[in-house]
């Protein structure tokens, strides 16, 4: 069974053992308007927390994805290459962003869930 968390910069997290699905959620690209373009990092790069990854551009931003967790890429969301809108169309779904495989069981403790994260939200 498979675990969504939320970070405080509005990404998600689906853990599935060691493999975890990181994206946007759907308050950050509600907040970010008509995506444009995505670059997300190589498959087989090695992330640490908290560093920045993806760049996402709207027609009225860009921001930046730090990631959630250390691990290295294993997959990228390759419709994003040529369909950056698909994060707008299905944030918490197929507008999935990268997937990491972390070395150990992730650390949950300090992203929230989806109570925490609407309220959360609600706040900002």
């Amino acid at each position: 069974m498979s675990e969504r968390k939320y970070t405080d910069q509005h990404e998600w997290l689906e853990v599935d053992g060691d493999l975890i699905t990181v994206g946007i959620t759907d308050f950050a690209q509600s907040e970010l308007g008509d995506i444009v373009f995505v670059e997300l990092p190589e498959v087989g790069a090695a992330l640490t927390a908290g560093e920045e990854v993806i760049v996402i551009e709207s027609v009225k931003a860009a921001g930046e994805v730090g990631s959630p967790l250390n691990g290295v890429v294993e997959a990228v969301n390759e419709v994003l290459a040529d369909a950056p809108e698909t994060i707008n169309e299905d944030p918490l779904g197929t507008g999935w962003l990268i997937k990491v495989r972390t070395s150990e069981a992730p650390d949950l403790s300090g992203f929230m869930d989806d109570a925490a994260y609407s309220a959360f939200t609600e706040d900002s």
